[in-house]
């Protein structure tokens, strides 16, 4: 990776056209290719950018771009689409390189697995007296987190979600339908549990009978007291 504090000023050209005025910004010139220009503040995001599959080509800068005191020219074009990415710089204030090495990638804490994992083995969770049938429950239109008998032999299905918004009501609401199809498992009720759960998905999963259920990830992973909220 190439790290570039630079005055320059940046020119997209294609689908859109963008321009920065001279600034002194932060160059990041990525192993895969990509370039991002940086401010010192704003937002985490880049100014502007070029994803890969791109090519980086340095110029030297035509005589006006000279005369205006451009020193390095970068263009940076996309293979597939065409468009370029024009960063004129007037001053190099830092220019290093390093060697990052493969990442191992991001391990996320309390993602929707760990959560099926652990309300499976806490059903009480979710009720009273309930006993666990099988995690991934298999359907004709995907898996069903967890499936659960009450103590009078009806069947709960659970949607698990770290975040739980419209889209998983939606989805729970598709595998009661056909899971109360089967009489096997019929009548069956269902449960939407997530970390938090945005207001809307609530009201749509008590306008379908559904029941919402808050759940404290770090209470189920025994490091906090606190208890989950039914709603």
């Amino acid at each position: 990776m190439r790290l570039v504090i630079a005055r320059c000023s940046v020119d997209y050209h294609g689908r859109l056209n963008a321009h920065l005025d001279p600034a002194t910004r932060l160059l990041v010139h990525k192993g895969d290719g990509s370039l991002l220009i940086h401010s010192d503040g704003g937002s985490y995001k880049p100014l502007n950018w070029m994803s890969p599959p791109c090519t980086l080509v340095v110029e030297e800068p035509g005589e006006d771009a000279a005369s205006a005191g451009v020193v390095e020219q970068w263009r940076v074009t996309h293979r597939k689409s065409g468009d370029e990415l024009v960063v004129q710089i007037y001053e190099l204030i830092h220019d290093s390189t390093h060697e990052l090495g493969v990442d191992p990638g991001l391990v996320k804490d309390g993602v929707e697995a760990d959560l099926q994992r652990l309300l499976a083995e806490q059903v009480e969770v979710i009720g009273d007296d309930l006993t666990l049938v099988r995690r991934e429950f298999p359907t004709a239109i995907g898996p069903v987190d967890l499936l659960l008998r009450d103590p009078a032999g009806g069947t709960i299905a659970v949607e698990v979600k770290r975040r739980g918004d419209i889209d998983g009501v939606e989805q729970l609401t598709r595998y009661l339908e056909l899971l109360g199809r089967d009489p096997h498992l019929a009548p069956v009720s269902g449960v939407f549990a997530a970390q938090e759960i945005k207001p809307q998905a609530k009201v749509l999963a008590t306008d379908r009978g559904i029941r919402c259920v808050t759940l404290d990830y770090e209470g189920m992973k025994g490091t906090s007291s606190g208890a989950p909220r039914l709603f």
